[in-house]
């Protein structure tokens, strides 16, 4: 079954999501701003959402996790939450 590692940050609007995605494709450390910035639990540990198979996650997280390219910031994605900014970090398609 394929396994895939990811951190992520989640914010409220897709603006502050854009404008995060900018402040790291600009040389900002992911982990930093996701401490700083994630209203999700896992920003204390730099979004890191450790391993999971399909189906652990919501659809369209899912959708992005295992079909995504590998170390890209992927996002905004839009979930029942909020709006995502989603880093795969490891994946086996085994």
């Amino acid at each position: 079954m394929p396994k895939a590692a990811a951190r992520h940050i989640l914010v409220e609007s897709q603006e502050k999501c854009e404008d995060l995605k900018n402040q790291i494709e600009s040389g900002a450390d992911f982990a930093d701003i996701a401490k700083q910035h994630s209203q999700c639990p896992s920003g204390q540990q730099g979004g890191g959402l450790g391993e999971f198979s399909p189906g652990q996650m919501v659809k369209e997280f899912d959708q992005v996790v295992f079909s995504g390219e590998l170390g890209k910031v992927h996002g905004p994605v839009e979930t029942q939450f909020g709006y995502h900014l989603i880093e795969i970090t490891r994946r086996n398609d085994e």
